[in-house]
C-alpha cells in the first residue's frame, strides 16, 4: 500500500476543522486514504442502497450512529444529509468529527455551498502522482509506460492490465454513470464526444467544432463537457490574464486528469504504441501539467496554474501564478534538447519583464542541468519542480 502524499495535510486539516471534505475520480483511492488516515473511525459508504437509504429517511437517527464522529463515503448520494451534518457539526466542540469523500463534484460542492460553508475543509485527491509511484516501486523505467499505466490505483493494487482496467472504468462509469448524469440519449454520439476529447488533448478547446464531428449542437457539447469535468474525467486550464500589450487567446485548453484514460479512449493499446503516436506529445504535456496540479493539490493549496498564448502564435504551456510572480514552464516530449526550445520562453521572458521568475523547461529525457538562465527538469522530476522554486526563493529576493 502506498503513503499518499496528502496524508499529512488532511491530518492536519482535521486538527483545525470540524470535518474534512476529499473530493477527486471515482477509484482515485479516496476511501483508502481515509481508512488508512483514521484507522479508528467508524466507516459507512453511501453507495450502499440499504445505508443510502437508512440516510435520507432518517437522517438524524442515521447521524446518532456516529457519536464520536466517523468516515461517510461517497456522501453526495444523499444530499437531504447535510442540513443535519450542519445541526450535528455547530453543536460539536471538537474538531474532526466526520471526514467526507464524494467522487461527483458538482452535487457535493453544491450541497457543501449550501449547509457547510466554513465548516470544513475541502481537499481534493487525484490518482497516483509519480513519486507516490517511484515510492511504490511502480512508476515505469520510460515516460511512455508511464503515461500508458496512467494514476488509478487498482491498476497497481491489483495488478491489473491498464488496457482491460480503463476498458471497464470507460463502460461501466463514463459511459453508463456519467451519460446518465446529463440523460444523453445518442450513445453514439456521446462515445464519439469522449474520443474527440482525448484526441484534443493540450489543444484549445472548440465546442462547434467538436460538435459538428458529433453531429450535436454546440450547446450540448458545453453541457457535456461541464458533466466530465463535475465527474473529474477531464478539465479546462484557463488562460493567463496579462496580455503585455499583445493580444491574448482567451479559450481554455482541455486535459484529462488521468492520462492514462486519454490514451485508452484513443484506443492505444500499448506503451510502445506512443513512441510514435502523433499525439505523443500532446499527451506528454497533459501528464506534465497534472502531475504539476497534483504536487499543489496534494499540500492543500489552489492549483493557481495557466498557460498563455497570444494571437500571433507566442506561448508558454504552463504559468504558474504565485502571488503575482510568474513561473513559466514549457513541455517538449522529445529526450534530447533541441536548439529552438528555449526560443519561445525567451521571448516570453522579454514580455513578462520582472513578472516572470525562474523558468523552467519540462523534457522526456533523464538529466537534470541549467541552461541560458532556464533549469531543465527530467519528466521523473516534474514532482520536484516547485520544491525547488521554494528553494529559489530562499535564497534569493525578487
Amino acid at each position: 500500500m502506498i503513503d499518499r502524499n496528502i496524508s499529512p495535510i488532511l491530518k492536519m486539516m482535521a486538527k483545525q476543522f470540524k470535518a474534512v471534505a476529499i473530493t477527486g475520480p471515482r477509484q482515485s483511492g479516496k476511501t483508502t486514504l481515509a481508512k488508512m488516515t483514521f484507522p479508528g473511525m467508524p466507516y459507512v459508504s453511501l453507495e450502499s442502497p440499504d445505508e443510502r437509504s437508512r440516510a435520507i429517511s432518517d437522517p438524524r437517527l442515521f447521524l446518532s450512529r456516529f457519536s464520536e464522529g466517523g468516515i461517510i463515503d461517497e456522501v453526495q448520494r444523499a444530499p437531504e444529509l447535510f442540513s443535519y451534518l450542519q445541526e450535528d457539526l455547530d453543536a460539536a466542540k471538537q474538531p474532526g468529527r466526520y471526514i467526507l469523500t464524494g467522487s461527483q463534484q458538482f452535487g457535493m460542492m453544491q450541497s457543501i455551498s449550501q449547509t457547510l460553508s466554513g465548516r470544513l475543509a475541502l481537499l481534493t485527491l487525484l490518482p497516483f502522482s509519480c513519486d507516490e509511484l517511484y515510492r511504490g516501486d511502480y512508476l515505469g523505467g520510460d515516460i511512455q509506460t508511464a503515461m500508458w499505466m496512467g494514476g488509478y490505483p487498482p491498476i497497481f493494487d491489483q495488478r491489473i492490465e491498464p488496457r482491460f482496467w480503463y476498458d471497464s472504468y470507460i463502460s461501466t462509469y463514463i459511459e453508463r454513470d456519467v451519460r446518465q448524469i446529463v440523460n444523453v440519449k445518442d450513445t453514439n454520439a456521446f462515445q464519439r464526444f469522449t474520443a474527440l476529447c482525448a484526441g484534443n488533448v493540450g489543444q484549445l478547446f472548440n465546442a462547434n467544432r467538436i460538435g459538428a464531428d458529433c453531429g450535436v449542437n454546440h450547446g450540448t457539447i458545453g453541457n457535456w463537457l461541464s458533466v466530465l469535468e463535475t465527474s473529474f474525467i477531464a478539465f479546462r486550464l484557463q488562460p493567463h490574464y496579462k496580455n503585455y500589450r499583445k493580444r491574448i487567446v482567451k479559450t481554455p485548453k482541455l486535459y484529462f486528469w488521468d492520462v492514462g484514460l486519454a490514451v485508452r479512449l484513443l484506443g492505444i493499446e500499448t506503451a510502445e504504441q506512443l513512441k510514435t503516436h502523433p499525439l505523443r506529445g500532446s499527451l506528454f504535456e497533459n501528464w506534465v501539467v497534472v502531475e504539476l496540479l497534483k504536487v499543489r493539490y496534494n499540500q492543500g493549496n489552489r492549483g493557481n496554474l495557466f498557460f498563455w498564448r497570444n494571437n500571433i502564435g507566442l506561448e508558454v504551456d504552463v504559468v504558474a501564478d504565485f502571488s503575482g510572480k510568474l513561473v513559466p514552464i514549457e513541455i517538449k516530449s522529445g529526450a534530447t534538447l533541441a536548439s529552438d526550445w528555449l526560443v519561445g520562453l525567451h521571448k516570453w521572458l522579454d514580455l513578462a519583464g520582472d513578472d516572470a521568475v525562474f523558468p523552467i523547461l519540462v523534457y522526456g529525457g533523464e538529466r537534470r542541468w541549467r541552461e541560458n538562465g532556464v533549469e531543465i527538469f527530467p519528466w521523473a522530476d516534474v514532482p520536484s519542480v516547485f520544491a525547488e522554486f521554494d528553494n529559489y526563493k530562499t535564497n534569493n529576493t525578487y
